[in-house]
């Protein structure tokens, strides 16, 4: 069982490293060109002073791009795969807490944001989705080395500079 997992492993890596990285590219993308209405979706988190969510608001779209390029190119994997899951984790407690405080808002991960009616909030189903997203990150922050990666195994890079044993 243990050599099935290695011989898909580059495979499953691959997989969880273009899932990470297109979910965190499409949503940068989705709110890099409208600043107004990613500062209101951290705004209607309530959970940052007002000046604060607006800069979060500006830099989240393009360190969620720059981090899903990362991961869709498979350059520093295990960093970006790191980094990308405490995104995740952190967007799970967010979403959560303004689950467990009443408030009726669209959680803004790919460009909308804001109120919204009661029965329009997604809450268990954006919270399942990024603990997924969570988990496809420690998978590669374990399994750094996939199919088609920038990432070379040490092993590779040895071979490339010809000090193969």
């Amino acid at each position: 069982m243990k050599d099935k997992h290695l011989a898909l492993q580059p495979w499953l890596g691959l997989i969880a490293r273009l899932t990470l990285g297109g979910v965190l590219f499409a949503a940068g993308y989705l709110k890099i060109d409208k600043a107004d209405i990613s500062q209101m979706a951290v705004r209607s988190y309530e959970m940052l002073p007002i000046s604060i969510a607006n800069l979060l608001g500006l830099v989240l779209p393009p360190v969620e791009i720059a981090l899903g390029a990362l991961l869709i190119l498979g350059a520093l994997t295990r960093v970006t795969a790191a980094l990308g899951g405490i995104t995740m984790f952190i967007f799970i407690i967010a979403i959560g807490q303004a689950w467990a405080r009443g408030l009726n808002i669209d959680c803004g991960c790919f460009g909308g944001g804001g109120a919204v009616a009661a029965e329009d909030t997604r809450y268990l189903q954006e919270i399942l989705r990024d603990l997924g997203l969570v988990f496809l990150a420690a998978y590669l922050v374990r399994y750094p080395f996939t199919k088609f990666s920038v990432d070379k195994k040490p092993r590779e890079i040895s071979e490339i500079k010809g000090d193969v044993e």
